[in-house]
């Protein structure tokens, strides 16, 4: 049986960067009314806390980039990208820069570079991988949604009020 198959464009990567952004906003915006016991209060959840599970985030996103656009990686591993950031400030400011990146990486995407293999080193399970690009980028994508929806949960449950999830209410679209 073959692996998984996607066929994505540059156009849906485009709106998947605008996608990020805009959630990333209202995360912020939320995150930032909160103390930093709320910030970082076990929370149940697979990376702890809040700023756990916003620096994983930043930090996955990092570790794509620099493998998506040749950028450099992070230097830490996954059990410590919990402490990617010291602080929601620092956190703030390199989300913001992360986004930019990400955003100018798919406007220059042509549909060429979405298609064959990437290769690279994963740590979590200690081997070189091999993967068609396609499923990497819709991967990269995935996980932001996959993490944001659990830090919109755990913002909620502080009180907070973020923007809407949904795709299809995204003001550019």
């Amino acid at each position: 049986m073959a692996g998984p198959q996607t066929v994505i464009t540059p156009d849906y990567c485009r709106a998947m960067a605008a996608y990020n952004t805009w959630q990333n906003k209202s995360v912020r915006r939320c995150a930032e009314a909160l103390s930093l016991a709320e910030l970082t209060q076990d929370r149940g959840v697979f990376f702890g806390s809040l700023m756990g599970t916003l620096n994983h985030l930043l930090w996955g996103d990092v570790l794509w980039m620099s493998r998506f656009d040749g950028g450099d990686a992070p230097s830490t591993d996954i059990p410590s990208s919990t402490d990617f950031t010291p602080t929601l400030a620092e956190w703030a400011a390199e989300r913001i820069r992360l986004d930019a990146r990400i955003e100018e990486w798919a406007r220059r995407l042509h549909a060429i570079d979405l298609t064959g293999d990437l290769t690279w080193f994963s740590g979590s399970i200690n081997a070189d991988v091999t993967r068609p690009k396609a499923v990497c980028v819709t991967h990269f994508f995935n996980h932001q949604t996959h993490h944001r929806g659990q830090i919109h949960a755990m913002l909620t449950a502080a009180g907070q009020s973020p923007d809407r999830t949904d795709l299809v209410f995204m003001p550019e679209v």
